[in-house]
């Protein structure tokens, strides 16, 4: 990732899906019988879509919009053993300070509704299948629109343990252990396959005003070190540059005046072995960030790669490619644009039809974030 002379273009990894992909995946989760060879062929049509139009916007490094997903982090109840029926929602402590928006929120359709299972039993491998067939699609549409590069996203041992509550084991730790132990097969997969892996680790930022809201700052601090063990656990025979780790602190629009200062996390999340790290430092509550990848410096390891987030993922406006540039810049100021590539605040599909931000201006939002990377380039003789 470091042989290269201007700002590649990516994104976090989820995309808008249409509604013929939406309506199978939630006839899925609700148990109805379905067609694997349909379910297969509007999935790998809905891939092909989705990297003809990220290539035609300008994107370098493309994903499979995670279509067959209903949730980046939910989905491994079918691929894993041991997770079941349902679980009480966490409020983020946010959200609860503004009941009033909370209310507008739920009423307007801004909370998407779907099964969140609980670890109940022994987690194993169920069937890798399904991840298979996510690979198979992104390959092929890769190659036939002729994508430079790919990813695929996977959920980290943390972000499972923040949204699938452990009702089996032992304590938080040894549920840990098995997750890190378990998922490390679908990483591999991705990595076997020639595909660059990113984990979504947002329990590292989200995980603060949701899962650990009730703890004293020094134990959530313990708790995410721990996230970040299994997570290198589970990547120890996987090479650091072929992997890259998103952290964010939600992908909703709300106060998030209770996030946890990039400040604060810092220290613990470069630690993760992943050499990527993409992070939000657009929307409001965190575009000012930039000044603690300056004062912090000192503590990002020489060959990590910044891939900040240069587009906000919860608002239809269309960033200026110029407010892009001057993103980049500020980062490639603090460790050479060598080391920077262009990327997103968050999904733009997290759950499956849902989404914030209108489909066309996804793909209008990648080409001014193309532009702005062009711009940027430019400034450092690229």
């Amino acid at each position: 990732m470091a042989d290269r002379r201007y700002f590649p273009t990516t994104h976090v990894g989820s995309l808008p899906r249409s509604q013929a992909v939406v309506d199978l995946i939630f006839a899925r989760e609700r148990g109805e019988a379905v067609d694997d060879t349909a379910f297969n062929s509007t999935m790998r049509s809905a891939v092909d879509d989705a990297v003809n139009r990220q290539v035609q916007a300008g994107i370098d490094v493309v994903s499979d919009g995670e279509m067959s997903k209903i949730s980046y982090a939910t989905y491994i109840k079918d691929r894993y053993t041991g997770f079941d029926g349902d679980s009480d929602r966490r409020t983020p402590a946010d959200l609860l300070e503004f009941p009033g928006f909370m209310k507008r929120l739920a009423s307007s359709g801004g909370t998407p509704t779907y099964r969140r299972p609980c670890c109940v039993g022994p987690i194993q491998v169920k069937s890798l299948l399904p991840l298979e067939h996510d690979i198979a699609h992104l390959k092929a549409a890769a190659q036939r629109h002729g994508a430079k590069a790919m990813f695929m996203n996977a959920a980290s041992p943390g972000v499972v343990a923040l949204f699938q509550p452990n009702q089996h084991y032992r304590d938080d730790d040894e549920y840990l252990q098995a997750l890190a132990h378990a998922l490390r097969h679908e990483y591999h997969a991705i990595v076997d396959a020639g595909l660059m892996l990113q984990l979504d680790s947002p329990d590292l930022g989200l995980g603060r005003h949701m899962m650990y809201k009730d703890l004293e700052e020094g134990a959530y601090l313990r708790r995410i070190e721990r996230h970040v063990e299994a997570l290198n656990e589970a990547l120890v025979a996987i090479p650091a540059d072929r992997v890259r780790m998103h952290v964010c602190w939600g992908n909703y629009e709300g106060p998030h005046h209770k996030d946890v200062p990039l400040s604060t996390i810092l220290p613990i999340v470069m630690k993760a072995k992943p050499q990527g790290l993409l992070f939000e430092t657009s929307n409001p509550r965190h575009a000012h960030e930039w000044e603690t990848i300056a004062e912090m410096r000192h503590l990002i390891p020489d060959d990590k790669i910044l891939i900040p987030g240069v587009l906000d993922s919860t608002t239809n406006f269309v960033e200026h490619p110029r407010l892009v540039a001057q993103r980049l810049k500020r980062f490639a100021d603090i460790v050479g644009p060598d080391r920077v590539m262009a990327g997103t605040d968050c999904g733009f599909g997290t759950f499956a039809g849902f989404g914030a931000v209108d489909a066309d201006i996804v793909y209008a939002k990648f080409a001014a974030m193309a532009e702005g990377a062009t711009i940027a380039s430019k400034a450092y003789g690229a």
